[in-house]
This record gives structure tokens, sequence and C-alpha cells, in this order.
């Protein structure tokens, strides 16, 4: 048998990103595809009153008339992380406060594990595709930029605030997806040079 060499690919090779600009939007590799990513801050359905129920539906029916244009709605589940809010508790020194603290880590630990405590991030994705050769960057950002406009107009009248993401959140956001073994914290910002 022949042991036939080949060449090693980079991450980079297999992923479809070509680059991300500052304003967050991603240039598909080999094709003439332009996504952008929103952030949907959500509202609390079921504190709501049954008429306010009926009216967010009613806005959220005109929303899905009016968006004539493909979206996807992505949901991100992060389980919660208590592990800094029980070393919080356990940092007092007073005796009469530790039983306190005891009790509250064991009622804390004691939720977390029967309810799997988690965030949600919600997102909608956009995207505009451009015939080959016709790539005038200005008017693509113009399109999308016009689909947001419209869906943070729908959105808005549901309750829910509607923003852009910026470069530094899509590469986190990125990171989640296609880095399954390392959580990212909080304040972190996966490198720019791992996407090129």
């Amino acid at each position: 048998m022949r042991n036939v060499k080949t060449k090693s690919k980079s991450t980079q090779d297999w992923l479809c990103i070509e680059n991300i600009n500052k304003n967050g939007i991603i240039k598909i590799k080999n094709k003439n595809t332009y996504i952008k990513i929103l952030k949907i801050e959500p509202i609390n359905f079921n504190l709501k009153t049954s008429l306010e129920k009926e009216a967010i539906l009613n806005s959220y029916k005109i929303f899905l008339k009016t968006c004539n244009f493909n979206i996807q709605i992505l949901i991100h589940t992060n389980k919660e992380d208590i592990s800094k809010i029980v070393n919080n508790v356990q940092k007092s020194k007073d005796n009469q406060i530790s039983i306190i603290s005891k009790n509250y880590i064991d009622f804390l630990n004691k939720i977390n594990s029967e309810k799997q405590t988690s965030t949600k991030n919600y997102y909608i994705i956009v995207d505009e595709h451009v015939e080959e050769g016709q790539e005038n960057l200005e008017n693509i950002y113009y399109l999308l930029n016009e689909k947001y406009f419209k869906i943070k107009e729908c959105l808005n009248k549901c309750g829910n605030q509607v923003r852009e993401c910026k470069k530094e959140e899509v590469l986190k956001i990125l990171h989640f997806f296609l880095n399954t073994n390392i959580n990212l914290k909080e304040n972190e910002v996966i490198n720019e040079k791992y996407i090129k």
C-alpha cells in the first residue's frame, strides 16, 4: 500500500467565513453572500396580561408578514455558572452569617441541579446575496441595514429591543458555535487571526 502525503489543512481552510468587517457583517467564502447578526432582547411573555399578549402576538404576525426576506432565528443556551455567586457568599467570616451562607449555598445548588438554570441569547440572522461582479459593498450594507431597521421596527412593537452585533460580538458568537471544547469568558474576545 502506497503512503500518500496530503497537505494538512488549517481551520481557516474549511471555515466558510472569508472576513468580518468592523460592523460585524460576515462575507461568506466563495459566494457573494453577506450576513448580518441581530441580537434580540426578549420580553417575559408570561408576565403580560391577556390583552398585552394578544397585542404582542398580533405585532409578531405583522413582523412575519412584513419580512419578505429570509431570516434565521438562532437561540443560544448557556448553562449558568453559579460558582462566582457561591464564592462571594463563602467569603463571610462571621459565624452567624456562615450558617445562613451555607444554607443559601445549599439552596442555590439544589435549585441549579433541579432546574438546570441557563441563560439564553436570541439572534436573528439576515443575509444578502448578490450576483457575480455586482459586489457594491455600499449597496449591500444598505440592503442589510434596511432589513435590520424593518425587523427592529416590527419587534419593537412586540416589546423587544433589537440591536446589531458588532465585530467583537460576532466573533464571540462564532466561537461558541465553532469551538465546543472551551468556554469563552464573558469579557474575552476570540483573536481575529483565527478568521481571515
